[in-house]
């Protein structure tokens, strides 16, 4: 399984980026499907993801409004796009995956990453 994110780039405050992920495989190898950021800070945060079992999807609060996920199966590829955007988004991007349900762990436990990308939003 291997996961290839790209779309990362400079954007000013309020402008819009769509990350794209590359999936190997089939969609139905993946339970869950989505992103984890990394800030400057080094923290580590959930953002969002699609459960491929019956399509629902989750946000982190600071995103929600402002972020949407998408999925193309025939591509088997997932998108972010990311509208609005502020400076405290700047991260590096990652796409990851689940081959199966983690009790407790939410929509995306993230058993699988792939390499990230990064987003900058700043004036």
């Amino acid at each position: 399984v291997q996961l290839q994110a790209s779309g990362g780039g400079l954007v000013q405050p309020g402008g819009s980026l769509r990350l794209s992920c590359a999936a190997s495989g089939s969609p139905s190898d993946y339970y869950a499907i989505g992103w984890f950021r990394q800030t400057p800070g080094n923290v580590r945060e959930w953002v969002s993801c699609i459960n491929s079992r019956d399509g629902s999807t989750d946000y982190t609060e600071s995103v929600k409004g402002r972020f949407a996920i998408s999925r193309d199966y025939a591509k088997n590829t997932l998108y972010l796009q990311m509208n609005s955007l502020k400076p405290e988004d700047t991260a590096v991007y990652y796409c990851a995956a689940d081959l199966r349900r983690y009790k407790g762990a939410g929509c995306l436990f993230g058993e699988i990453w792939g390499q990230g990308t990064l987003v900058t939003v700043s004036s």
